[in-house]
């Protein structure tokens, strides 16, 4: 019988990049779903509280925001020093907020409306005074779902 010889040595092959493109437009697809962009550029400066016992809101599609702090540097010459209220990108004054509401919950479908949730974020150096008047402009709106923002507070133990 005849020997059959093969000239060279056998080595690994390449390694295929034919399916590269499809996993990295793959994974930038998911990244881009799955991302959420801040839709509301801040005009007031926030430093949350922080806190120990948190929960996360579930359906955020259904929550509106109120933020409360003193106006960026850039707002400070045209809005002054004192603690303001923004609603979406304007600012706004407490009055302004039953009409906001009415407003939010009319553009939601009727299933949805008892859902509504007010998120606070207001900065911890905020006098009650203003979250107080927020509270019964709320409440006048009949939006009585409200939540405070907070950050984790990091127990130093």
């Amino acid at each position: 019988m005849a020997k059959i010889r093969k000239e060279g040595k056998k080595g690994v092959p390449a390694v295929s990049t034919a399916s590269l493109p499809d996993i990295i437009f793959m994974l930038l697809f998911f990244f881009m779903v799955s991302t959420s962009m801040m839709e509301v550029p801040f005009k007031v400066s926030i430093s949350v509280p922080e806190a120990t016992e948190l929960q996360s809101l579930d359906k955020k599609s259904l929550v509106r925001y109120v933020y409360v702090g003193t106006p960026l540097n850039e707002y400070q010459k045209q809005y002054g020093r004192e603690t303001r209220i923004q609603l979406d990108d304007q600012f706004a004054d407490v009055e302004q907020l039953e009409e906001y509401i009415v407003r939010e919950r009319e553009a939601m479908r009727e299933d949805e409306k008892p859902l509504l949730t007010i998120s606070i974020k207001a900065d911890k150096d905020t006098k009650m005074g203003i979250v107080t008047d927020i509270k019964q402009a709320l409440r006048r709106a009949y939006a009585l779902k409200i939540n405070y923002a907070a950050s984790q507070r990091v127990n130093a133990y």
